[in-house]
């Protein structure tokens, strides 16, 4: 009968855990973040800070970058403060187009080092947490390097090069 009840609770153990797996990898396919304008970067980069949503913090900082590399490709984002910085358009403003190269994004963003990573990096450990309900929003600012990443969705035939049709 102890046998039987360990088993169970081994068993029980052992699936809440894969559960609990799971719901990080869903937690973290999840696009859920705001983007604005945190200042002037240096040229051909985007200096933003995206605000990233999850019920643990340290999810919502690890997600921050692929966040950011995302919102500049499919959102863009507006300027807080005009002197400062400029509004942006996404680089890629096309409707349905994150559907469309499904297959592109999907290893793009992958979690185990994705290709977005060569195009972000963080500006500073520094971050910024609120409680809102039942979740976090973490604020971090990172620097985009726009210029290389629309020269590697115009290789991958994403969007068009800047002088096409001319």
């Amino acid at each position: 009968m102890k046998k039987n009840l360990f088993l169970a609770l081994a068993l029980c153990l052992l699936l809440g855990s894969c559960a609990t797996k799971k719901n990080l990898n869903v937690e973290t396919e999840k696009f859920r973040y705001e983007l604005e304008c945190a200042g002037n970067g240096i040229q051909g980069t985007y200096l933003v800070k995206v605000w990233s949503y999850s019920k643990k913090a340290h999810l919502a900082a690890s997600q921050a970058k692929k966040n950011a590399v995302h919102g500049v490709i499919f959102k863009g984002f507006v300027s807080q403060n005009d002197r400062d910085c400029k509004s942006q358009r996404a680089l890629a403003p096309k409707p349905g187009v994150e559907l469309e190269y499904k297959d592109f994004f999907n290893t793009f963003f992958s979690d185990n080092n994705g290709e977005y990573m060569k195009y972000v990096s963080l500006t500073s450990a520094q971050q910024e947490i609120i409680k809102v309900g039942k979740e976090y929003k973490v604020g971090i600012t990172v620097s985009v390097n726009k210029e290389a990443l629309r020269k590697a969705l115009e290789e991958a035939g994403v969007i068009k090069s800047l002088n096409y049709g001319f």
